[in-house]
């Protein structure tokens, strides 16, 4: 049943792996010490020794009852967690009362606002009990009416969730000079103080957030006397300062760190940054702190650029970066607002786009503020820079933060660490292998090298990548650009193909006399066009039928063409009455069937036809683990005193039991076997075998080096260890294969040809494709023009070899194109997850259709790269089999190394490069 609930708690919250892995142990806590669940006399170091042998970081609870910490980088999720924790100690052990603490105000309203339902944030999403009645928030501003009411309400209201949520800094603030705090006093209305009705509940769990901030506060030894049944501490910095140095919990039992949250993808990858050649002794201090400015406002526009183009390429919502300011007290932080919002700087463009955030806001300004600074994250608020001097704590949680420029002095340590913590989190909630919407910016320019020698010690929490900036020029703007399939432009649906959009959103269509040559369009009246353009929308849903429709060309049979007449009169009508019959008698009735015709002729010439393809299994599909010998090498566990506590309910006295006490398993693979069931990717009945396979291979390594006695001790007692080693060892042994053959599903036997969206740089005009690149490492923000036989008028590379690629293919295709994403769903193996490979061309020749990349000669053989081939050419191999019964062209996937992309080669001569599958 305990697995159940957690099961059902991890899955319905989406819990990331190590907010899973937190709840995870605390039911081991639990399963291994039930009187954590009991409440009034308790033999707390019995409990505190049984833990220990569960938890090797644990030492002490260091407090008057036990407590465990939650140590979780900033940026995976402690809210989530916190919710994560109530929900099941709720649904699995009817607890009914919790008590959160905040370690400031800021962090206590956002707390409110989490556990409060219908907010962005509701930690309980997805919990059903809680749908169908909310838990009560109670909190240290209300408590004396929330909290004295909850004897009056309706009868059943005692077995719902009460969660109390209370300041810290507050009750710090209260109790100065021995006084009592607030919480303690007399409440007539409950007969006694609410912290008296807290103290007495039976099922009272204390959640701590931050709990770092205020572990040896006047305040916290108040909530001490409270005597819950247990405490949960959530911290990323599991460790206090004293005049000696950090002074580390001892009460640890998760500890999930920066570094471990960076290699994970769950934050974003910190850079520092500064200029090439750069020396701050050329410059006098106040150059520095503006050449820094300058270059952050060049990092920030650049990304406003890059998260607009991520947004259009995959139908997700717009983020809005801003850049953080630190400076070094007040007055400095105003005369920076002056100057961000001046003439002087960028011609005024940031003028009402900065706020100052510091103590020395009061009043309607601190107002303003305020909200303004909760409301950063909205596409709509304005705010582009924050300019703060020490008000950023934690619990300012925002996804949007992309630049910091650090302006005040500090050691390189401190300034990794103070700096990064309110930017690691990530707007999509995991990485998106696009560089700049997964980075985030600190531009540290007179302190790049001290910061970049910190981080690489060994003790340093993270490895921060570095970020050369050249110089400034007039290229440094960018822009997102969408480039249609051109014939659009060629029907003259449009003046041009060519969409820009700049780092403020805004929109134009570029004019196509000063983008490219555009083609004198087919269509020039207006009827016609609205002909064409209501031939394409109706073949893009014919498209979808592959029996009617098998390929391409099927559209100019009679039977199509009649069709495609039919429904394209139809939509007319809809759009616009009038226009089949003319809007007098001397206009011209349009020729419907002479614009499709000509409209379908042009759609033909100006498709490779893709088929959609899925591949579904016809038989069973298994799935499950293979034997293998396991590694016990590193395996040399030990016996330890495991002591249980009980305690009789009715009198109140406790008792001991030894190890060997409680319960004893038939035979010692037992122990193992039922930790091993409990991991969810484990089948009983169809891997029963293999795990009794394995435990009696630890068996018998533990009976290498221990007396039996002292074999079953460790497996009693360590049976989590041994349960986690031996199943990670499994997951190298997985596997998933369907009993009976794959069929092949094609659903179209062609596909409309996507937008492809670019970033680029915003006044350099597109060069034509066969110009020699002279700065290589610009290219991948230019953009191409000049061909004859690509089926888009714009094509950005990412390589010079694709360039030149590029001019083979203008030499030799009948057509080709840069497929954009999602035009293919070809999808490989890539850890854990299954990533979208989007091929670099698509070429058609007389007598075959090639897939092609071009890839560095070192890297062909990379396993990521292997990977996308193997995925790549059974797509090709499927789309052969279809287009051979439908009399097409077949498909080869070609993978090509870079130094054999010369103009002295054919198209046909890379053929040699073709993967088989």
């Amino acid at each position: 049943m305990t697995t159940r609930i957690k099961n059902a708690v991890t899955g319905r919250l989406s819990l990331r792996a190590p907010q899973a892995e937190s709840l995870a142990k605390l039911v081991q806590a639990i399963d291994a010490a039930p009187s954590l669940l009991e409440h009034g006399d308790r033999d707390i170091e019995a409990i505190l020794n049984t833990l220990k042998a569960e938890f090797p970081t644990l030492q002490a609870f260091e407090r008057d009852f036990p407590s465990l910490c939650f140590a979780l980088a900033t940026g995976v999720g402690k809210t989530r967690l916190m919710g994560a924790f109530v929900a099941y100690l709720h649904l699995q052990h009817g607890i009914n009362n919790f008590f959160v603490l905040a370690p400031n105000l800021t962090i206590y309203n956002k707390l409110i606002d989490d556990f409060t339902p219908n907010t962005p944030k509701y930690v309980f999403k997805g919990i059903a009990e809680f749908a169908q009645q909310a838990p009560l928030i109670i909190t240290g501003d209300n408590y004396d009416q929330s909290g004295a009411a909850v004897n009056d309400l309706q009868d059943g209201f005692e077995q719902d969730v009460r969660i109390n949520i209370f300041n810290i800094s507050k009750i710090n603030s209260e109790v100065r000079g021995g006084k009592e705090p607030r919480i303690k006093r007399m409440r007539e209305v409950l007969g006694d103080s609410y912290f008296n009705h807290l103290a007495n509940l039976p099922d009272l769990v204390l959640l701590m957030d931050e709990s770092h901030r205020y572990r040896a506060s006047a305040g916290i030894r108040a909530i001490n006397e409270l005597q819950p049944l247990f405490g949960l501490e959530l911290t990323a910095t599991p460790f206090t300062e004293s005049n000696k140095g950090p002074v580390p919990f001892q009460n640890v039992v998760m500890d999930y760190p920066l570094a471990r949250a960076l290699e994970d993808g769950f934050v974003k990858d910190p850079a520092v940054v500064t200029q090439r050649n750069f020396k701050a002794s050329d410059h006098t201090p106040e150059e520095v702190e503006k050449i820094k400015l300058e270059d952050g406002i060049r990092l920030h526009e650049e990304t406003k650029v890059e998260l607009i183009t991520y947004a259009r390429d995959n139908g997700v919502k717009t983020v809005k970066p801003f850049m953080l300011v630190i400076a070094r007290d007040t007055t400095h932080a105003s005369q920076l607002l002056d100057l961000l919002q001046s003439e002087s700087f960028y011609e005024g463009r940031y003028a009402g786009k900065v706020i100052q955030v510091d103590s020395s806001q009061t009043g309607e300004k601190e107002e303003e503020m305020i909200r303004r600074l909760l409301a950063v994250e909205s596409v709509d608020e304005p705010t582009e820079i924050v300019v703060h001097v020490n008000m950023l704590k934690e619990g300012w949680d925002v996804t949007n933060l992309y630049t910091i420029v650090p302006l005040r002095a500090a050691n390189a340590r401190t300034l990794i660490e103070q700096s990064i913590g309110r930017g690691l989190r990530l707007p999509y909630g995991k990485r998106t292998g696009v560089e700049p919407v997964d980075r985030l910016n600190i531009v540290a320019h007179d302190r790049f090298q001290e910061v970049v020698d910190d981080a690489n010690k060994a003790d340093s929490p993270i490895k921060l990548k570095q970020v050369i900036l050249e110089a400034p020029s007039q290229e440094e703007k960018k822009v997102s650009v969408t480039v249609e399939p051109s014939i659009n432009a060629q029907l003259g649906l449009t003046p041009s193909a060519v969409h820009k959009t700049d780092a403020d959103g805004n929109i134009n269509v570029a004019d196509a006399a000063n983008v490219v040559k555009a083609p004198s369009p087919v269509f020039t009246n207006e009827a016609d066009k609205k002909i064409a353009q209501a031939t394409l929308a109706v073949i893009r849903s014919l498209s979808t039928k592959a029996t009617e429709l098998p390929q391409s060309a099927s559209l100019q049979t009679p039977e199509a063409q009649q069709k495609i007449v039919s429904q394209v009169k139809e939509k007319l009508k809809e759009i616009s009455g009038d226009l089949l019959t003319g809007v007098d008698e001397q206009a011209a009735v349009p020729d419907v069937a002479a614009v499709v015709a000509k409209t379908t002729e042009i759609v033909v010439q100006k498709t490779i036809d893709i088929p959609r393809i899925t591949v579904v299994p016809t038989g069973e599909v298994k799935a499950g683990f293979r034997a293998f010998e396991l590694n016990t090498s590193q395996l040399n566990l030990q016996p330890g005193s495991r002591e249980i506590v009980g305690q009789v309910l009715r009198t109140g006295e406790q008792f001991t039991l030894e190890s060997k006490a409680g319960l004893k398993e038939a035979r010692p693979e037992d122990y193992i076997v039922h930790r091993l069931v409990d991991f969810d990717d484990v089948d009983y009945f169809t891997q029963a075998d293999l795990l009794y396979e394995l435990a009696g291979q630890m068996v018998t390594h533990l009976r290498s080096y221990l007396p039996e006695e002292d074999v079953e001790n460790v497996l009693n007692g360590q049976r989590a260890t041994i349960a986690k080693e031996i199943h990670s060892q499994m997951k190298l042994h997985f596997f998933e294969e369907s009993s009976g053959e794959s069929e092949v599903v094609v659903h179209q036997g062609f596909t409309p040809l996507k937008p492809c969206n670019y970033t680029a740089a915003a006044d350099k005009a597109p060069q034509n494709y066969r110009q020699t690149v002279q700065n290589l490492s610009k290219i991948r923000t230019m953009l191409f023009t000049g061909f004859s036989k690509c089926l888009y008028e714009l094509q950005r590379f990412d390589s010079d070899t694709e360039r030149r690629f590029a001019v083979l293919l203008e030499r030799d295709a009948l057509k080709w194109f840069k497929p954009a994403k999602g035009q293919f769903q070809i999808y490989y193996k890539q850890g854990n997850d299954h990533a979208e490979y989007i091929p670099d061309f698509v070429v058609e020749l007389d007598d075959a259709i090639y897939m092609a990349e071009t890839k560095a000669s070192g890297d062909v053989n990379l396993p990521e790269v292997q990977a996308k081939a193997t995925a790549a050419s059974l797509w090709c191999k499927h789309a052969s089999d279809y287009t051979k019964t439908v009399g097409g062209k077949p498909w080869h996937y070609l993978l090509i190394p870079h130094d054999d992309v010369v103009e002295s080669n054919t198209l046909k001569s890379f053929l040699k490069f073709e993967k088989r599958t």
